[in-house]
């Protein structure tokens, strides 16, 4: 097959690099693969530094004009974004090849928004949901949805980086607390640190990293860190180049957020063996089930501290939540297994 996958984000979070690990097993299964991005887009750049074909546009405009001049070159059309999926739900009349979304959010439909999303949702010859959680309003609105769950791919471990990192950050002798998570509302970063602040009245052993990009959250977050006088305990590290390597780095996870699809992040942490505490909502009730970790009410601070503290001192539950996380995300996360069912359900459009 000659597949097309159109992502046109700008920076490199969850999605674009699901995005890129579909590509990747795409090829490997002996496919054509190309990608369609925004012009200088961190996506981009890494799928061309990958060997991939990749169509450049800085607007939305150029996008069109390409799809519409290539309707016949492509077997399969996937959008990866919901901004992509508009165009190809407008230009479905005269485009060739069947057109699939992967819907990586758990957000509700606004209702002033219901009509015109179930509309672009039906143009999809095939509705794809990373979760349960986030194929519950395609369903809802009449749209068949299958769910296909993210991957993860273990990467070598960068020792230089994983030193260089722990000593810039003075890490040494300290345990470490992380998130990885742009500093958004649905993400939740304030009820982070007023977690955080709560587990430093019980225990000063400890530090915590918030790895990841602002977001329209940040000025609030950074304010409420020197209003609790927590600058030396919660440490703003920013975005991170390979951040798998630092999950060696940590004694826990932790996640806030008020709506998850799923959580890559997350299965990460079960990858390297990092016992994780994070909001029971959306994906992350799926995945952090059946004790692989432990799960908090949203905006509930306290529970969170509660929970981050249990992480850090019982030796026995952490080893336990460990060796379940990790054995779930090799049998239900597998990049291979993921590319396979993508590859199935194109075959069979």
């Amino acid at each position: 097959m000659n597949i097309l996958q159109l992502n046109f984000e700008r920076g490199w979070r969850g999605g674009e690099r699901q995005t890129l690990l579909c590509m990747e097993q795409f090829r490997a299964a002996g496919h054509e693969v190309a990608l369609l991005a925004r012009r200088g887009g961190e996506l981009a750049l890494r799928a061309r530094a990958a060997g991939f074909v990749v169509h450049e546009f800085g607007n939305a405009m150029g996008v069109a004009a390409f799809l519409l001049r290539k309707r016949s070159a492509y077997d399969i059309l996937h959008a990866q974004t919901a901004n992509m999926l508009t165009w190809l739900a407008l230009l479905k009349p005269y485009l060739s090849a069947p057109v699939v979304f992967t819907r990586r959010t758990a957000f509700p439909v606004p209702a002033k928004r219901e009509a015109r999303t179930a509309w672009k949702w039906r143009k999809v010859d095939l509705m794809v949901a990373i979760s349960q959680a986030a194929a519950q309003e395609p369903e809802r609105l009449g749209v068949s949805t299958q769910v296909i769950p993210s991957a993860i791919q273990p990467r070598p471990l960068d020792a230089d980086h994983l030193q260089s990192f722990s000593q810039a950050w003075n890490l040494r002798g300290r345990l470490v607390l992380a998130t990885a998570a742009a500093m958004t509302k649905e993400k939740d970063p304030c009820t982070l640190i007023r977690a955080v602040h709560e587990l430093s009245r019980r225990r000063d052993d400890f530090v915590f990293l918030h790895l990841g990009a602002g977001g329209d959250s940040e000025s609030q977050a950074r304010s409420l860190v020197r209003e609790l006088g927590l600058e030396e305990q919660y440490l703003f590290t920013g975005f991170q180049e390979g951040i798998e390597d630092l999950y060696r780095l940590m004694d826990g996870f932790v996640l806030s957020s008020r709506h998850e699809a799923l959580g890559t992040s997350v299965l990460d942490a079960f990858q390297y063996g990092v016992p994780v505490v994070a909001t029971d909502t959306g994906g992350l009730s799926e995945i952090l089930a059946d004790g692989r970790g432990l799960l908090c009410p949203v905006g509930d601070h306290v529970a969170m501290a509660m929970a981050m503290d249990r992480v850090l001192s019982d030796r026995v539950m952490r080893a336990s939540m460990i060796e379940v996380a990790r054995d779930y995300v090799r049998q239900e996360h597998d990049a291979v297994v993921m590319g396979a069912r993508y590859l199935n359900v194109y075959a069979g459009l």
